[in-house]
């Protein structure tokens, strides 16, 4: 049976992924040590242009994004946030005022639900997610 690699390649890689590991950590993240070192790590690839992925470094950027994903969720589960809470949070972030939601409506329904008084429908839930390249889901 024909080896894959012989024990030269098996080195030369072994070498290179040693170098490289030790200036970005190439492996699953097992501590808050690791943690910050990867993050650490991915924001001088963003900020070395890593971001576009014609890039020469955006696949290493890409994995390390996952490792530091799988990290997040693992030990720092995201909360469930209600559709008010989310529209409300657009709305700060956006600098917006009940008059500036048209998808929602005249100022008057945007105030009704955003005091709880109405839910939002079907067709003003995906307006927003639209307007705000969000999944719907996020407004259910």
């Amino acid at each position: 049976m024909e080896t894959l690699m012989d024990q030269e390649v098996v080195d030369k890689i072994t070498s290179h992924f040693h170098a490289l590991s030790s200036l970005i950590p190439l492996h699953p993240i097992r501590s808050e040590d690791d943690y910050d070192k990867a993050v650490t790590a991915l924001n001088l690839l963003l900020d070395a242009g890593a971001a576009d992925e014609t890039h020469a470094l955006a696949d290493l950027a890409a994995m390390l994004g996952t490792l530091i994903a799988a990290y997040d969720e693992k030990h720092y589960p995201a909360s469930p946030v209600s559709p008010l809470a989310m529209l409300r949070f657009l709305m700060d972030q956006h600098q917006l005022s009940q008059s500036e939601l048209p998808e929602i409506g005249a100022e008057g329904i945007v105030s009704d639900i955003l005091d709880g008084k109405r839910e939002l429908d079907a067709v003003q839930i995906k307006a927003l997610a639209a307007r705000f390249h969000l999944p719907a889901a996020l407004f259910i």
